[in-house]
């Protein structure tokens, strides 16, 4: 990887498959395999084509430098796959996930190629400018002290009280999404992409993804709601 190559952050996927294409065109005809792409996580649940997303995912990796964030709904996943714990995930929109597959909870389906993505998603990913994380860190600690509690590294997957302070001990610019907003954030060394392809609601319904250090903001409307 070229340390000079600038950087795409992508927000929450969902199982938005037709939102997904068109916004991985809309990138390689604007970049290539000039950046490195960063997938901020939960590629799956909610959407009805978690499946075909994953398959995308890996066909698009074969072609570009790509770094995959572990997202609260692809731990669900592995949680449920490997250990049997489906309330929690089921409860969170996996049924519809576990539909794609045509599986149910004792009998899940799942490509060797698909789980070993799910296994190797990165909890974070970090740059001398940037963190890079699925959910958010704690505000009120460096990011070293973030790095060095078991507690906040599981909470990576899960923060979200960040976005409503003013100040953070952060030396970097953290970069997440997980918490859907009707307009990415970009302030205070943070910066909040989710802004909630899969839901069909006023406000939502749009893919985000953003150029750095440019601060330039793409946008896809969804294709899938």
């Amino acid at each position: 990887m070229q340390k000079d190559k600038k950087i795409v952050a992508i927000g929450d996927l969902h199982g938005c498959s037709n939102t997904t294409e068109a916004m991985l065109e809309t990138l390689e005809s604007e970049f290539g395999n000039h950046v490195f792409y960063v997938f901020l996580g939960d590629y799956t649940d909610r959407g009805t084509n978690s499946k075909k997303v994953v398959d995308q995912l890996l066909e698009f990796n074969h072609y570009h430098d790509c770094i995959f964030l572990r997202g609260n709904h692809d731990q669900m996943l592995l949680d449920a796959y490997e250990k049997g714990e489906w309330d929690l995930w089921l409860s969170n929109g996996g049924e519809t996930t576990l539909e794609d597959y045509d599986s149910t909870p004792s009998d899940f389906d799942l490509p060797k190629a698909h789980y070993d993505f799910f296994n190797e998603t990165q909890l974070y990913w970090e740059t001398e400018e940037y963190f890079f994380v699925h959910a958010g860190i704690s505000p009120d600690l460096t990011i070293q002290e973030n790095l060095d509690s078991e507690y906040e590294r599981e909470q990576f997957m899960w923060q979200r009280s960040h976005i409503y302070t003013t100040n953070n001990k952060w030396d970097k610019t953290v970069v997440f999404g997980h918490t859907p907003i009707e307009e990415p954030i970009i302030k205070n060394n943070m910066i909040g992409i989710d802004t909630g392809c899969v839901y069909d609601r006023p406000g939502f319904g749009v893919l985000t993804a953003i150029l750095l250090p440019d601060n330039k903001i793409f946008q896809q409307k969804s294709l899938d709601v």
